[in-house]
């Protein structure tokens, strides 16, 4: 469905993305992430055929976005940051105008507003005037234009911004449905909208692509990722610390906490851990409280791939 082949763009001397290639098909939404001034709304802004390429290409549907532009944007939704908007329009009218910006008219032309208002919840507003709309509801209807014509493909950037939690969890609950059946790209900047809507992510960071895979693979990447933390009672940190010593598969062991009946600790592992520390649990009758696998998270990837080492070292 989208294609994007060894795109780069230049403005003068400062290279603004720099020979990035993916994919996107028919039931995936990819999220788009990156630090600000990484390239993510340039590479967005390519991919509809707002901005040229400096060099590669992108194909949507199977249309070249340079030399089939019309064919191309025909099936693109496009939201861009901060969108524009005719403010002395009513709601109504503004996507009434848009609808017949994609060649809608009559019954097909009701038939699409009515769907944009039910999915975007625009109703109570459908006869105000965009000038007097929130920043909720302006947003709202930004996103109806993008949806009005039912694109094959959607570009969405940051289509978040500015909601509350509701709003935000609506948006995140229409982009899943509509991934069902369509190729969807949004960029956030807010990571837990990854892991509520895509199917897979790319983090980008000074032009290049840094990062991709599912949410579940880039956790997998974080720093705690798989170590095991544990709560224990009736024993001692002096007392623990030599056993774990002794288990095979320890990397590394670290106190997190100590009480005078509790020890929570951390544990690396550098193969099966978990089987052999149970085992020896058993063994020494220690009373496990809690014990947990970290699965890793998703701002520690990012930050780990995307900060300076320096900077990297302060956040931690």
């Amino acid at each position: 469905m989208i294609t994007v082949e060894q795109l780069t763009k230049s403005f003068g001397p400062k290279l603004a993305v720099d020979n990035i290639s993916f994919s996107v098909q028919k039931g995936e939404v990819l999220g788009f992430l990156g630090p600000n001034g990484a390239g993510k709304s340039t590479s967005m802004r390519m991919i509809t055929g707002y901005l040229p390429p400096s060099a590669g290409r992108v194909s949507v549907c199977g249309f070249d976005v340079l030399d089939q532009p019309l064919r191309s944007k025909s099936k693109i939704g496009y939201l861009p940051e901060n969108a524009p908007i005719y403010g002395d329009m009513s709601v109504f009218g503004f996507l009434s105008f848009c609808a017949e910006l994609r060649s809608l008219f009559g019954a097909a032309k009701e038939k699409a507003l009515d769907n944009v208002v039910e999915h975007c919840h625009l109703q109570p507003v459908l006869q105000q005037s965009v000038d007097t709309l929130s920043k909720g509801y302006r947003h709202r209807t930004c996103l109806a234009q993008a949806l009005i014509h039912d694109p094959d493909v959607l570009i969405l950037d940051e289509p978040t911004d500015g909601l509350d939690p509701n709003q935000k969890h609506e948006v995140r609950s229409l982009i899943r449905r509509m991934g069902q059946n369509k190729a969807i790209i949004f960029s956030t900047h807010i990571l837990e909208e990854v892991e509520a809507a895509c199917t897979k992510a790319i983090i980008i960071d000074q032009g290049k692509i840094v990062a991709s895979g599912t949410p579940a693979e880039l956790k997998a990447r974080a720093p705690l990722a798989g170590t095991i933390v544990v709560s224990l009672r009736g024993v001692t940190w002096q007392a623990l610390e030599p056993d774990l010593a002794k288990l095979r598969s320890l990397a590394k062991s670290e106190l997190i906490n100590e009480s005078d009946s509790q020890v929570s600790a951390r544990l690396q592992s550098n193969g099966e851990l978990l089987p052999e520390f149970l085992e020896l649990a058993h063994q020494r009758r220690w009373q496990v409280e809690r014990l947990n696998i970290d699965e890793g998270r998703l701002d520690d990837v990012f930050r780990s791939i995307t900060l300076p080492d320096t900077k990297r070292e302060s956040a931690l």
